[in-house]
């Protein structure tokens, strides 16, 4: 999983955990808001109240025994307010705040209540009883809606958050996959590596991008020494090896050269075009991986195969072997180098000929894949290769005991250098392959391959 999308999932979660914190207090806190604000609600409407008995005096409030309590309900019955005179004599000024029911009519209702004892407010006046109510169904409907309206703002903070969150961390982590798509991503050899660095003002990716540069340098640097010390020993290596095999066969010549000293003489030209041979083969490597040939020639690959497999046709035979070429449709390469590709075929087919059972069969199959780009396989029905071989198939010199008796030793140069061809042409090798049912190579070109 990307780094991006583990910091967005993090943030997400972190968010929804507040949310679901913020459900749990969010109700007692609107609960004290609600009831606070009604608390303050009463408290003014007694000021309105004391301000209005102020002007008018008390008698305006009661009736005319002044005895009688003042009661006054709205319509719907959600407030009341009530003055009750109290008999004379001095009474101290007591305030209260409690809830209670209440019967309004011939309905019983639930009231948060502010009970307050208000001296004379004339000399020789009576003190009075003021309660102002209001209902609980009102205090119960604030609460409910400052809650919803709570919840909702919290739910939109958060969802702005994780989206300012996840846009910023784009942003922060530009640099970092500038470089691992830009720079690292389809890097085939260090050869292919930009060093231009990246546009950041982080200090951490600063970092990052000098030391990877720095350390591509160091890889460019240990590749190119050793493709030049591979292309100059085989180089030098060539010169003595042609004295050598000119001088066997030189003695070979002479009459007087006994048999079993002629005997030893062929043996040591065999090994001497052996080691020709590999001198050879790590010379091409060398030349292929340094661009030394050139990719100028239009090829047809179902024509180098038929050609291939014509070169290669005796040795088919003298297995038994059957090969179906079938290439639908065609895939003709624009550039292209045509003896490299009949290399890189031929290597693959000769492996398929000499690791098959005698008798069995070989398919050089080619298609288009769903993302564009063409597949080519040269699939045969040998004793196939054991998994734990695969991922070093292509590692130069080394070689596996085929399976099954009397089988022959492989694998040698033919793959890594079938690999560097493939490269060379921008294309992958891989190898597929199923213990007793066969081996298949697939050389998949990408979509501007055609």
């Amino acid at each position: 999983m990307r780094l991006e999308t583990k910091l967005a999932l993090f943030n997400a979660l972190s968010k929804l955990l507040l949310v679901l914190l913020g459900v749990l207090i969010i109700t007692p806190i609107v609960q004290r808001v609600a009831v606070a604000h009604t608390d303050q609600r009463l408290h003014e409407k007694k000021l309105e109240v004391l301000a209005l008995v102020q002007r008018d005096g008390l008698a305006a409030f009661v009736r005319a025994e002044r005895s009688e309590i003042y009661a006054d309900y709205n319509l719907l019955k959600q407030e009341y307010i009530s003055i009750t005179p109290l008999p004379e004599g001095p009474a101290a000024p007591t305030e209260r705040v409690f809830e209670e029911r209440r019967q309004v009519d011939n309905e019983v209702e639930d009231f948060r209540i502010l009970s307050s004892v208000v001296p004379a407010q004339r000399p020789g006046g009576r003190a009075f009883r003021l309660e102002i109510g209001s209902s609980l169904g009102t205090l119960e409907l604030l609460t409910h809606t400052l809650r919803q309206l709570a919840l909702w703002v919290l739910v939109a903070v958060a969802l702005l958050t994780v989206l300012s969150d996840v846009a910023f961390a784009h942003y922060l982590l530009g640099p970092l996959r500038e470089l691992t798509v830009r720079k690292l991503r389809g890097i085939r050899q260090p050869s292919e590596f930009s060093f231009a660095p990246i546009a950041t003002g982080t200090t951490d990716f600063r970092r990052l991008d000098d030391g990877l540069n720095a350390l591509m340098r160091q890889i460019q640097s240990a590749f190119e020494k050793e493709r030049e010390f591979m292309s100059n020993v085989s180089h030098e290596l060539l010169t003595p090896v042609s004295i050598l095999q000119s001088r066997f066969e030189n003695m070979l010549q002479d009459p007087t050269l006994p048999e079993q000293h002629a005997q030893q003489v062929v043996e040591s030209q065999h090994t001497l075009y052996r080691l020709r041979n590999t001198v050879r083969t790590l010379l091409l490597i060398a030349n292929i991986e340094n661009e030394q040939y050139l990719r100028d020639e239009v090829v047809s690959l179902t024509q180098t195969a038929r050609d291939v497999a014509e070169e290669l046709d005796d040795r088919r035979q003298q297995r038994d072997l059957s090969l179906a070429v079938d290439l639908a449709p065609d895939l003709v390469l624009p550039r292209a180098n045509a003896t490299l590709l009949h290399t890189l075929l031929r290597n693959l087919l000769a492996n398929a000929i000499k690791y098959n059972h005698a008798g069995g069969t070989i398919r050089i199959a080619g298609r288009p894949t769903p993302a564009g780009g063409y597949a080519l396989r040269v699939e045969d029905t040998g004793p196939g290769i054991a998994a734990e071989h695969l991922p070093q198939l292509f590692d130069r010199f080394r070689r596996f005991s085929a399976p099954g008796p009397g089988a022959p030793e492989g694998y040698g140069l033919g793959l890594p250098i079938a690999q560097t061809i493939a490269a060379f042409h921008g294309a992958t090798l891989r190898a597929e392959s199923v213990l007793g049912e066969g081996t298949a190579f697939v050389v998949e070109f990408g979509p501007a391959a055609g």
